[in-house]
């Protein structure tokens, strides 16, 4: 009887319909697939930029790589550096965060972001640290590497020990405290000028994930909107346009650092957290400050299976 049954839609196009029905299961399976994974899936996504790559922190599962193991100069995103070695002198108790700075004459003529630091200016060391997180300021971090190691000099040593430590490629080189192009501050007197920074992508989410898996505490400051320095008697505005309220805002960003020279381009090493997962981006080589955060957004979309996000911060500018 079953056979004489399935002989009969057989016959009347049956078999033809049960194709056609399976085939749109598998296709609706397949759109829902799709947009679990933001719309597109890691081998589809095309990161607009010179390197990417998006890693699972819990897991350490690379999600998605662009040339993600090729040296470029990250710019600022090296500070992350610096942080942690200012980390390190707080939690070991060489210093601490009301300690007083004095700013040098090499930290008063630093180029690109500052917060207008005169030579002989005293600072503390907290905000000093928070200016360079939230702002990126280059004289800030030219103050805390001279007064953590002496001089820019020393202090880079001390940032490529820790490098080796940390277990980042042998690719990746620290020239000094900032993350300036070595043409940006041969020329000033004070300034570890022996080379440039160079780091793989890959090396910068490595970087990423230890500060933030050593010094958690971090993403307290790298959330914030903006940073106050009382004794310059202003207030900074992030750089990161990710976070609440901003341009390129995106639910459980809360870090971490942006970067930009003429020669690494628009960069940004990002983090985000969503039902207990956290994702850490680079993006290095992005042509605009906003598509450095719109190649973020892509990637977290990738990550965390969602869609649309792109398209939403985008007509949000």
């Amino acid at each position: 009887m079953t056979d004489m049954r399935y002989e009969t839609r057989r016959r009347s196009g049956g078999g033809i319909w049960q194709i056609a029905v399976m085939a749109a299961i598998a296709a609706a399976i397949y759109m829902g697939y799709q947009k679990l994974q933001g719309g597109v899936s890691a081998d589809q996504l095309n990161v607009n930029a010179a390197s990417a790559i998006l890693i699972d922190a819990t897991t350490g599962e690379v999600m998605y790589a662009k040339n993600a193991d090729t040296p470029m100069a990250p710019a600022s995103m090296s500070k992350m550096m610096t942080e942690i070695l200012v980390l390190d002198g707080i939690h070991g108790g060489t210093l601490k965060w009301q300690d007083p700075v004095t700013a040098s004459l090499y930290a008063a003529q630093v180029p690109g972001a500052r917060l207008g630091l005169n030579h002989g200016d005293v600072t503390t060391v907290r905000e000093l640290f928070d200016a360079m997180t939230i702002y990126s300021a280059n004289d800030a971090a030219v103050a805390l590497a001279e007064h953590v190691g002496g001089s820019e000099t020393a202090f880079t040593e001390l940032m490529n020990d820790r490098a080796a430590r940390i277990g980042l490629s042998e690719e990746a080189v620290f020239g000094n405290a900032s993350g300036l192009s070595l043409s940006d501050i041969s020329h000033l007197e004070g300034a570890a000028a022996e080379r440039d920074t160079l780091l793989t992508a890959h090396d910068t989410a490595k970087l990423a994930g230890y500060l933030i898996g050593k010094y958690p505490e971090v993403l307290e400051v790298t959330s914030r909107r903006s940073v106050k320095v009382p004794t310059k008697g202003q207030t900074f505005a992030a750089t990161n346009w990710m976070l609440e309220d901003q341009p390129y805002a995106y639910p459980g960003n809360d870090g971490l650092k942006t970067g930009y020279t003429p020669v690494a381009g628009y960069c940004f090493t990002g983090t985000a957290k969503r039902d207990g997962k956290r994702l850490i981006s680079v993006v290095m080589g992005a042509s605009s400050k906003e598509e450095r955060f719109t190649e973020t957004i892509a990637l977290y979309d990738l990550g965390f299976g969602s869609s649309g996000r792109g398209i939403q911060a985008a007509s949000g500018r």
